[in-house]
């Protein structure tokens, strides 16, 4: 058994935290009484906290609105064995001609399988198996890691160019599960808000939404068919502000968008002791290259940093 401390995302993610954990280390409160993250994504604080071992014998809720990608969760963590050897075949055919085995992935089986289970109620409980491995595949091979469906809801992300990506990564997904199956952990598919509605005084919530636009060509939050809106995002600091002030330890990072700095900065917030820290990170999710790069990113809590 692969041991659960080695835990880490084995999903790329638009927005993914791995660059990020070193600041949003020092608000982890210690010691953590239940942790919940309503936009799981890669799960990179989820894995980054397990792997410390702050969260074991503590209540955590893990959930996100994508279907697909709670469904992804789920088969690895029920059904690990059965993801690795499917994702084993995927890339094999990647071997011999990526481009086009990834275009026959994503048009051939992925799409017409999601079709086929939305069809059949779309239950993440149900996703099946090929389903998930094939959302790996394309996950580790698209463009940037992103998760994109068009209108009719099929996957339209292109092939990406990597040159060795690493398709089958089996310790990772091992512990991944190990991690996802321990009692204490609960996978859900659910609003945000739903979700963060469980926690109490002294819970840890850490809230990761798509990023609010710097730009027009900035902009990526359309990772459910709904999207995220400027409404959702005030729908959220009001969460975070009702949550601080019952005592719940708040951990968000956003975009350093105007809309978001006037949103955490009015007196509200900073009555319910949530404060704004900017800082430096790079951002790789742009149409154009010459416009990735440094940027500000927000991190507001009402927890004080520890170096």
């Amino acid at each position: 058994m692969t041991p659960a401390g080695e835990a880490r995302p084995f999903l790329k993610w638009a927005g993914g935290k791995r660059q990020l954990l070193p600041v949003l280390r020092q608000y982890y409160p210690d010691p953590i009484q239940g942790y919940l993250e309503p936009f799981l994504g890669s799960g990179a604080v989820f894995f980054d906290l397990w792997a410390a071992g702050r969260l074991r014998g503590r209540p955590v809720w893990l959930s996100d609105e994508n279907r697909d990608l709670v469904g992804c969760y789920l088969r690895v963590r029920d059904s690990v064995e059965g993801v690795i050897e499917e994702l084993a075949r995927l890339a094999a055919g990647h071997a011999r001609d990526a481009r086009a085995h990834y275009y026959d992935v994503r048009d051939g089986r992925f799409n017409p399988g999601r079709l086929a289970w939305v069809a059949s109620g779309g239950d993440p409980a149900a996703y099946p198996l090929p389903l998930a491995a094939a959302l790996l595949y394309l996950n580790r091979t698209g463009y940037n890691g992103l998760f994109r469906l068009n209108r009719r809801g099929g996957y339209n992300v292109p092939a990406g160019r990597y040159a060795n990506p690493r398709i089958v990564d089996e310790p990772r997904l091992r512990a991944a599960s190990t991690a996802l199956s321990a009692p204490e952990v609960t996978v859900t598919c659910e609003s945000f808000d739903r979700s963060a509605a469980r926690a109490r005084p002294g819970d840890f919530v850490y809230f990761d939404p798509p990023y609010a636009p710097l730009g027009p060509t900035a902009s990526f939050r359309h990772y459910t068919a709904s999207g995220f809106s400027d409404a959702d995002q005030a729908r959220l600091q009001a969460l975070a502000v009702g949550l601080a002030g019952r005592g719940v330890h708040v951990l968000l990072s956003n975009s350093s968008a105007d809309s978001i700095v006037g949103l955490y900065g009015q007196r509200t917030a900073r009555s319910a002791g949530l404060r704004i820290r900017r800082v430096p990170a790079r951002r790789a999710i742009n149409t154009r290259a010459d416009r990735r790069g440094p940027v500000d990113e927000l991190v507001v809590s009402n927890l004080p940093p520890v170096a």
